[in-house]
C-alpha cells in the first residue's frame, strides 16, 4: 500500500512516521521549498508524548524541550487562581513537554528523512487536485519552483495534512471561505531570561479579553541556569466571526506598540512582563482563528488530518497534540485495513472527528482558562480570598472536564500509553 501525504508539518510528518512503523509506504509533499524551523513554543501533552514515545522520540524530546512541571492560572492582578502539577509530576506515566515548534518539527523531519529516505519527502510541491482511478487515486501537484504541473501520481490514499488553509479540504468544501476569527490577536515571542517560578512552570494570567502566557522551552538553556522563555500577549480587538485583520502566519512580524500599552502595569512578584518584553528583540503577530467543524473528513480514498481537519484556538495546549493523536489513530486504522482503504478512513474519522469537534467548541469557551474569566466577571477589581469568588470544587470540575474532552485525563492517558494496537 502507498499513501500520499499533502503537508509536511507536525501532523503530516508524524503521520508518515506512524504509517512507516506499520509497514506502509509513504511519500510526503510539502508546499514550501525549504522547511525552516518557524514558530515559537508549543506544548506536547502526555497522550501525544505517549505516541511519540512509540516512535522512539522521547530521548530527543527530553534533550531539547522542558519537562513541564506545573500549570498556574492567575488573575490580571497576578493573584493565583489555580495550580496543578503536569505530566509525570501529576502521576501520569509519561511527561508533558514544552518545546520550540521549529526544533520539534526539525526533529520530525530529520527522523522521517532517515527512516523513509530523502526521496520520500518532496518539498516545493503544492497540492492541486485528485481524482478516483482504478483501485486508487491520481493526484496532481504544482512544482512551486517551475510552476509546472506534476502528475498524475498514482497512490492508494491521500491524506490532507496541509494546515488551516488546506487545499485538500477546499476540494471537499469549496464554499467554506476563510477561517473564523475569534476577535483576538496574539503576539508571540521567545527570549532568554532568568528562570521564573519553578523553572519548568507554565503560567497564564488575565481573562478572555487580555491574557499573558509564558513558559520555558529549552532544556539547553535550563542546564546553563537560564530560561528560553516563550511568551504570548493576547488582546481582543474585534468581534468573533469577523474577518481576521491579517492572514495568520508563524513569521509575520508584530509591533510592540500595538499591545504593550495595555500590559505596562503587569509587573508581578513572580514575573515582570514589561521587563521581559523590553529585552525581546522581535515578536510575531498571529490572529487567533479556527474553523467550524465539518460533517465528514473522509471522501473515498482521501481524508483530512490535524489543522486541515479541525483547526482550533490555541487554548489548552492542544493543537499539535491532537494532530499527533490523529496520526496514530489513522495509522492503526490503515494498518488493519486489509485492503479496505475507504473503510479504514471512515473508521479513523469515526474515532477522531467527534472528539476534536467537541474540543473546538470547548476552546471557543476558553477551555480550562474559563476559570480566569469567571474570576474576572465576579471580581473585576481583584480579591483577597479566592474562595469568596470561586469554590475549589468549581475549579476542579472545570479542569477535569476539559481534560476529559481533550483526552488527557489520567485514565485516557494510561490507556493510550499502554498500547495503540
Amino acid at each position: 500500500m502507498h499513501v500520499t501525504i499533502a503537508g509536511g508539518g507536525i501532523g503530516g510528518l508524524t503521520t508518515a512516521l506512524c504509517l512507516h512503523a506499520k509497514g506502509v509506504d509513504v511519500t510526503v509533499y510539502e508546499v514550501v521549498r525549504a522547511m525552516e524551523p518557524l514558530g515559537v513554543g508549543i506544548n506536547l501533552l502526555p497522550h501525544a508524548v505517549a505516541v511519540l514515545g512509540r516512535l522512539g522520540l522521547i530521548e530527543a524530546l527530553a534533550e531539547s524541550g522542558i519537562e513541564t512541571q506545573e500549570l498556574i492560572l492567575f488573575s490580571k492582578h497576578g493573584k493565583e487562581i489555580w495550580r496543578e502539577p503536569r505530566g509525570r509530576h501529576a502521576g501520569y506515566p509519561v511527561p508533558q513537554y514544552s518545546i520550540r515548534r521549529g526544533v520539534f518539527q526539525s526533529l520530525l523531519l530529520a527522523t522521517a528523512t532517515e527512516r523513509l529516505g530523502a526521496g520520500s519527502i518532496r518539498t516545493g510541491m503544492g497540492y492541486r487536485r485528485h481524482q478516483a482511478a482504478d483501485d486508487g487515486l491520481d493526484i496532481w501537484f504544482e512544482d512551486r519552483t517551475t510552476g509546472a504541473q506534476v502528475g498524475p501520481i498514482r497512490t492508494d490514499c491521500l491524506i490532507g495534512a496541509d494546515g488551516i488553509h488546506s487545499a485538500v479540504r477546499r476540494s471537499f468544501y469549496p464554499s467554506e471561505g476563510p477561517p473564523r476569527w475569534s476577535g483576538a490577536v496574539l503576539w508571540r515571542a521567545a527570549v532568554e531570561t532568568e528562570p521564573f517560578l519553578s523553572g519548568a512552570s507554565m503560567i497564564m494570567a488575565g481573562h478572555a479579553d487580555q491574557k499573558l502566557v509564558a513558559y520555558p522551552i529549552s532544556e539547553a538553556a535550563r542546564r546553563r541556569g537560564r530560561s528560553l522563555t516563550n511568551w504570548i500577549a493576547e488582546l481582543r480587538l474585534g468581534r468573533p466571526g469577523a474577518p481576521p485583520p491579517t492572514r495568520e502566519s508563524w513569521s509575520k512580524p508584530g509591533r510592540f506598540e500595538d499591545f504593550m500599552p495595555r500590559f505596562q502595569d503587569w509587573t508581578f512578584d513572580w514575573l515582570d512582563f514589561p521587563a521581559l518584553a523590553a529585552m525581546t528583540p522581535q515578536t510575531f503577530e498571529f490572529p487567533m482563528v479556527d474553523r467550524d467543524p465539518v460533517a465528514a473528513w473522509s471522501f473515498g480514498r482521501a481524508t483530512l488530518l490535524g489543522d486541515a481537519a479541525h483547526p482550533m484556538y490555541p487554548v489548552g495546549s492542544n493543537g499539535a497534540s491532537q494532530a499527533i493523536l490523529d496520526a496514530e489513530a489513522l495509522a492503526v486504522c490503515m494498518g488493519g485495513a486489509d485492503g479496505d482503504v475507504e473503510g479504514a478512513l471512515k473508521a479513523y474519522e469515526a474515532e477522531r472527528l467527534p472528539m476534536t469537534a467537541a474540543l473546538v467548541a470547548a476552546n471557543r469557551k476558553q477551555g480550562p482558562e474559563e476559570v480566569m474569566q469567571i474570576v474576572e466577571t465576579r471580581a473585576p477589581n481583584g480579591f483577597e480570598r479566592l474562595e469568596d469568588v470561586i469554590s475549589r470544587g468549581e475549579l476542579e470540575a472545570i479542569a477535569a472536564k476539559y481534560k476529559q474532552i481533550a483526552g488527557f485525563d489520567p485514565a485516557s492517558v494510561s490507556k493510550v500509553a499502554q498500547s495503540a494496537d
